[in-house]
């Protein structure tokens, strides 16, 4: 626990996105639908129930968001040949693009510092990441904050 503490600093101060770009299509998008597309794999297609118990949402709410995000055109539902039933979701190219101009981390120098690395550390530090997610990913939720009331 203490190495991931200590090291995060320094991947977030040298990897960290300096600017913010703007997505030149109107409308807007909230921060939740932002982190909903945050969840939303850039390769492999993800189901709407899957999606919705990761982000502890109803599957209805979750079908509400994603129509949104087609609205703007970030992302894409398509049926699961297999199962009819399932509808898939990917990102579309604006979704992927929009998706990383969003990340905390600036992707050109993760892909920079990634690339110092010898293979097989690379793919140790992908793998090590992509675990220490999955792991935070099943954590409970944080149960919500009390409200406070204005005195009377």
């Amino acid at each position: 626990m203490q190495a991931v503490l200590a090291a995060y600093p320094t991947i977030h101060a040298a990897c960290r996105r300096r600017h913010e770009q703007l997505p030149r299509r109107g409308g807007r998008l909230s921060r939740h639908l932002a982190n909903l597309l945050e969840q939303l794999d850039p390769v492999a297609p993800s189901a709407v129930g899957e999606l919705a118990t990761r982000m502890r949402v109803t599957p209805a709410t979750m079908s509400l968001q994603l129509a949104r995000l087609a609205q703007l055109q970030l992302v894409v539902r398509t049926r699961d040949e297999r199962d009819a039933r399932r509808v898939q979701l990917r990102l579309t190219d604006a979704g992927v693009r929009l998706r990383a101009r969003r990340s905390l981390l600036d992707p050109d120098r993760v892909r920079a510092a990634l690339q110092r690395l010898p293979e097989p550390e690379r793919d140790a530090v992908v793998a090590g990441v992509r675990l220490l997610a999955r792991a935070a990913q099943a954590l409970p939720s944080e149960p919500a904050m009390p409200r406070r009331t204005p005195p009377p």
